[in-house]
C-alpha cells in the first residue's frame, strides 16, 4: 500500500521555528528534566524507509540524524555532515568524525551509503523513493576520506535540500532491518526505551551526543528524559496542558485560543500544511473532465471553505510547499483558480450531459453524479465542518455526495491502494517543489506509483522537467510556473495554509520543517 503525502500529508504537523515569546534575561533550566509532549496519532511501524505520518517522523526525529538540517529561515546547517559539495547530479558530504550509533558502533561513510542505497533501491518499497531518494539514486563512501556521494541518473536541483528529512539508519537496524518495527537505530540524541503501541513512547538521551544541527549537543536544560504520548482529542491535550500533565502539543482548532491564555504558556505560530482538494482522475470518474472540476470548484466559495476548516486561523496559499526549508515561495496561486459563480456551475454541468433529474441529481447516460469525499478524521472539526460546507454546496447545484471520513491508516489506504474517493481534502506538507512530481505525475498506484489522483497534465510534466536542470532557489522561477500550470487545470486546488500553535509549559522548543527539534527543547525552572 503507498502511503500518503508525508513528509507529505500533514498528517505531518509542519511547522517553523517556535519557541518562548518572552524577552529578557534567559531563564533557569532544569537538568535531566522530563518533557512529556502530544503527539495526535500513533507513529505505527518506526521503520524510516516508510515513514510518512506526521507524528511517525516526530518520534523517528529525536532517535536518528540527518546529513543537514534547515534552520527556520531555509538556511541549510550542517548536520551529520560539516560540509558539502552540490552539482546538478551529484552531492559530495564531508562527515563529522567521532559520530556513533546508538549501539555504540561507529557511523562512518560507508554507514550513510548502505542506509541511503537501502532507500534506492525499489525493492525494498522506500516511501520516500522518488520523493526525497531521486529514482536510480547511488551513494559511494570513502571512508577514508569520510565522504559520501550521492549520485542521481539526471540532475536534481534540490538534493541537497532532501537531505534535510531523510533519516540515516546505522548500527544493527542497518544489519537487519526487522528490528526497527518497534525499535530504533540511529545516531541521534536520544534512544528509544519504551513503546506502548496507542499509548506513549519514551526516550532517554544520549550523553554523549555532540553532532546536533550545526554542531549542537547535549547541553544543560535539554531533558533527560522524553515521553511523546499519544493524544488524539485536542481537548484533551490542552487539558492536560493546562494540568501540567504535558509539557506541550500543537493546536490546530478551537482549542489554541483556550491554551494561549493558559498562565506560564510559551507560544508560537507556525505554518502548517496546506490543506487542498484533489479529484480523482480516472477515466470512469466525474473529475476526469476539466469542465467538471471547473463546475464543482465554481459552485463553492473557497474563502468561506477556508475559513471553516483552518478555524479562523488560515490564509489564502500562494504555492504548494510550506514546510522550511522552502526554497520556492513564488506565486503559483493567484488569479488561476475560477471565481465562485454557481449559475455558471450548473450551466457548465448541463453542456457537459449531466442533467438534474426528478429527484433534483444530475445524471448522464443512467449513471447519477456521485462524489464520494475522502478525509482524514484526525483532521479535526474544521475539515469535518469544511467537507459538510462541501456537500451542501454541491447539492445545491444537483451533486450528490458520500463523506468518507476515516482514520489515518483507512485514509490513506483508499487514496493510495483502493481508490475509493472522487474528491479528497488533502493537507499537502512538502518543503521542496521536487517532491510534488511524484504525487503529481508519474505511474498511479496500480503501477506502484504514487500518482494518487491519476493526473496527466503533461504541461507539468514538461515544465517541471525544464526546471529540474537547474540546481537551487535560480530554479524556483520555472518551478512556480510549472505548479501554475497544475492550479489552472484543476489538478490542486489549493484552499488554507492555516497556522498552527506550538505551545509549551514550562519548557521551550523549535519545531521546523514539521518536527520537534530535540536539541532544542528546554526545561525551565518555573
Amino acid at each position: 500500500m503507498k502511503k500518503p503525502l508525508a513528509i507529505a500529508v500533514a498528517l505531518a504537523l509542519g511547522t517553523t521555528a517556535c519557541g518562548s515569546d518572552d524577552k529578557g534575561k534567559a531563564p533557569e533550566v532544569v537538568k535531566d528534566g522530563t518533557f512529556t509532549y502530544a503527539i495526535p496519532a500513533d507513529p505505527g511501524v518506526l521503520e524510516p524507509a516508510t515513514a510518512v505520518l506526521g507524528s511517525t517522523n516526530t518520534v523517528l526525529g529525536f532517535a536518528y540524524d540527518t546529513l543537514v538540517h534547515s534552520d527556520a529561515t531555509g538556511k541549510i546547517i550542517p548536520g551529520l555532515a560539516e560540509k558539502w559539495d552540490a552539482g546538478p547530479e551529484k552531492v559530495t558530504f564531508t562527515l563529522r568524525k567521532g559520530v556513533t550509533c546508538s549501539d555504540g558502533s561507529p557511523v562512518t561513510a560507508r554507514t550513510v551509503a548502505d542506509s541511503m542505497n537501502y532507500l534506492a533501491d525499489p525493492k525494498n518499497k522506500a516511501s520516500l523513493l522518488g520523493v526525497l531518494i531521486p529514482a536510480g539514486m547511488k551513494a559511494t563512501a570513502d571512508d577514508a576520506a569520510g565522504t559520501v556521494g550521492l549520485a542521481t541518473a539526471a540532475p536534481n536541483p534540490f538534493l541537497l535540500e532532501s537531505m534535510t528529512a531523510v533519516y540515516v539508519v546505522c548500527g544493527k537496524g542497518l544489519a537487519d532491518r526487522s528490528l526497527l518495527k518497534d525499535s530504533t537505530s540511529g545516531s541521534g540524541p536520544y534512544e528509544l526505551t519504551e513503546k506502548v503501541a496507542g499509548d506513549h513512547y519514551t526516550f532517554k538521551v544520549r550523553k554523549g551526543y555532540a553532532w546536533g544541527p550545526d554542531g549542537g549537543g547535549i547541553v544543560d536544560g535539554m531533558p533527560g528524559t522524553v515521553t511523546l504520548k499519544v493524544v488524539k482529542d485536542e481537548s484533551t491535550a490542552a487539558n492536560l496542558v493546562t494540568s501540567g500533565g504535558l509539557s506541550g502539543g500543537q493546536f490546530t482548532g478551537a482549542e489554541r485560543k483556550r491554551v494561549e491564555i493558559i498562565p506560564g504558556i510559551h507560544k508560537g505560530s507556525a505554518p502548517d500544511g496546506i490543506g487542498e482538494l484533489f479529484f480523482h482522475q480516472g477515466d470512469d470518474r466525474p473529475g476526469n473532465a476539466l469542465d467538471v472540476r471547473k463546475a464543482l470548484i465554481q459552485s463553492l466559495d473557497l474563502a468561506d471553505l477556508r475559513k471553516i476548516t483552518g478555524q479562523g486561523n488560515a490564509a489564502a496559499p500562494t504555492h504548494l510547499t510550506s514546510l522550511a526549508p522552502d526554497p520556492c515561495r513564488g506565486d503559483s496561486v493567484t488569479g488561476n483558480l475560477p471565481a465562485t459563480d454557481t449559475a455558471a456551475a450548473g450551466t457548465a454541468l448541463d453542456a457537459a450531459g449531466w442533467k438534474a433529474g426528478a429527484d433534483g441529481v444530475r445524471a448522464r447516460d443512467g449513471r447519477r453524479l456521485t462524489l464520494r469525499i475522502a478525509y482524514s478524521t484526525s483532521a479535526g472539526p474544521g475539515v469535518q465542518a469544511g467537507m459538510e460546507y462541501v456537500a451542501t454546496r454541491f447539492k445545491a447545484i444537483g451533486v450528490e455526495t458520500k463523506l468518507a471520513g476515516s482514520a489515518d491508516a483507512k485514509y490513506a489506504e483508499s487514496l493510495f491502494s483502493t481508490g475509493d474517493w472522487d474528491l479528497a481534502w488533502v493537507p499537502l506538507g512538502l518543503s521542496l517543489p521536487t517532491q510534488l512530481t511524484g504525487y503529481l505525475s508519474g505511474p498511479f498506484p496500480d503501477a506502484k506509483g504514487s500518482n494518487f489522483a491519476h493526473l496527466k497534465n503533461t504541461e507539468y510534466v514538461r515544465l517541471s522537467g525544464e526546471a529540474a536542470k537547474t540546481v537551487g532557489a535560480p530554479g524556483c522561477p520555472a518551478w512556480t510556473t510549472a505548479e501554475a500550470s497544475l492550479v489552472r487545470n484543476l489538478d490542486v486546488v489549493p484552499v488554507s495554509q492555516p497556522t498552527q500553535l506550538v505551545a509549551s509549559k514550562g519548557a521551550t522548543l523549535d519545531v521546523i520543517g514539521g518536527i520537534v527539534r530535540p536539541t532544542s527543547i528546554r526545561m525551565l525552572a518555573e
